[in-house]
């Protein structure tokens, strides 16, 4: 598809003319411009917004600022999720995006992340009785989230068996776990819910379970298990059953408990990709 752009007749003198580019319409000479470079851009203006968002939450998270900080990290999911589909709506693929999307993904989903819930353990490791803690040692598995991510992001630029599915839990699943600590601890108590999980709050504020967490999705990001995606290529029932089930399990848990539901639908998505491993294709 073409646009034509009117150059007046007084600087076509200054315009190198080439026949494939300037036509004349109506006495105006036009130069014809290629829309589709206008459409290679936007997947990347996209990927860009995916990294100044989670650039901001790192800023947030150094400031204390945990709950503003989730919010960032989600806002750049929803930007990761537009610049795919964008990609393939305009068939706008390129390597140049390939390579863009990893790194912005390496910063929203693996070192905001992986910063976030080392401040968060940082913050309670004063007076602890326990000796790494103490010497401030604990809060360095947090450290393993964006070492995981980077090996977790490299190892999908080149791995021909992820085009339909993933080996290894996805980077945006990952850090759309930690991101939802915040929101639990310190949004949720304020906002209704049908069903109040007190007890994530107690879960979430022991350091020790939140290394064990650290040190279970840094795993999960380098193991070889198969974890179905979200990607539907029809609307069919056939071929899409776990992708049904596990989107109204998310809505309904989501209408249940609210923003304590977010920990407990990824919680789910592991538990699914791994009890339905034979039904998940490379």
């Amino acid at each position: 598809m073409l646009a034509c752009v009117k150059i007046e007749k007084k600087t076509l003198g200054h315009v190198r003319i080439n026949h494939s580019k300037i036509i004349k319409i109506n006495g105006y000479f036009c130069r014809k411009t290629n829309i589709m470079k206008i459409k290679q851009h936007i997947p990347n203006t996209l990927t860009i917004m995916n990294l100044l968002s989670g650039l901001i939450s790192l800023t947030l998270t150094i400031q204390g600022s945990y709950a503003y900080a989730s919010l960032f990290i989600f806002i750049a999911a929803v930007f990761d999720f537009l610049d795919g589909n964008a990609a393939r709506i305009l068939n706008a693929h390129s390597e140049l995006g390939k390579q863009l999307d990893s790194l912005a993904d390496m910063v929203s989903f693996g070192v905001a992340p992986g910063i976030m819930i080392f401040q968060m353990i940082s913050g309670h490791c004063a007076g602890s009785c326990n000796v790494l803690e103490r010497m401030h040692i604990t809060p360095y598995f947090a450290m393993l989230i964006p070492v995981c991510s980077a090996l977790r992001l490299a190892k999908f630029n080149i791995d021909l068996r992820q085009e339909v599915n993933f080996i290894g839990i996805p980077t945006p699943a990952t850090a759309i776990f930690f991101a939802s600590i915040p929101l639990v601890l310190f949004v949720q108590p304020g906002l209704f819910s049908l069903i109040h999980l007190d007890f994530m709050m107690t879960v979430f504020s022991n350091t020790r379970i939140l290394t064990i967490l650290a040190v279970f999705f840094s795993y999960l990001l380098i193991s070889e298990f198969k974890i179905f995606s979200m990607k539907f290529k029809n609307l069919a029932w056939h071929g899409n059953e776990l992708r049904y089930i596990f989107l109204i399990s998310s809505i309904s848990l989501f209408i249940l408990f609210f923003l304590s539901a977010i920990p407990i639908i990824i919680i789910l998505y592991i538990l699914m990709s791994i009890f339905f491993q034979n039904y998940i294709v490379e």
